[in-house]
């Protein structure tokens, strides 16, 4: 199975990755992480990028704010699929990260999630693994219809309460 990469701008956006953790180990995704700056670590940044698809991994995710520029810089260097994880920070309250990491120019795309959405950045990383992975792609089968059933479930309780 292919792995994931995750980076992160600052160590600060751990609090915000580790949601991603949680969902990689619950779908089994292997996966490997670092704190990379674009702008201070440039190097280590581009080389990680760049040995990714030989290093076994599948997709990317990047997580920054601020400035946000770690996705587009890794997607530069790549063409791994990245997913940018914009982060909440002090200023904008993470309007300015969404930005920086939405508007990439054409031909060197970023996939981009809501201000601090590990979680969906790593189910979109799983769909990615699962184009090519049956099993995964039956735990996501198997979760979506858990939600549904959830959903249905807090439903029927609705009416039951309201006399429907």
């Amino acid at each position: 199975m292919k792995k994931v990469g995750i980076l992160m701008g600052s160590a600060s956006d751990l609090p915000v990755v580790e949601k991603a953790f949680a969902v990689l180990r619950e779908y089994g995704v292997p996966f490997e992480a670092h704190v990379y700056s674009a702008h201070r670590t440039p190097e280590e940044a581009r080389d990680f990028a760049r040995s990714a698809r030989k290093n076994g991994f599948g997709a990317l995710i990047c997580a920054a704010g601020m400035a946000a520029h770690l996705a587009g810089a890794v997607a530069a260097n790549t063409t791994l699929p990245v997913i940018g994880i914009p982060c909440k920070g002090p200023v904008l309250e993470g309007m300015d990260a969404l930005l920086a990491t939405v508007q990439m120019p054409s031909g060197i795309p970023v996939a981009t999630v809501a201000v601090n959405g590990a979680q969906n950045a790593a189910l979109l990383a799983v769909e990615i693994l699962a184009v090519e992975d049956g099993q995964l792609a039956d735990k996501l089968d198997a979760a979506r219809k858990a939600g549904a059933e959830k959903v249905l479930q807090a439903d029927a309780e609705l009416a039951e309460k309201l006399g429907q």
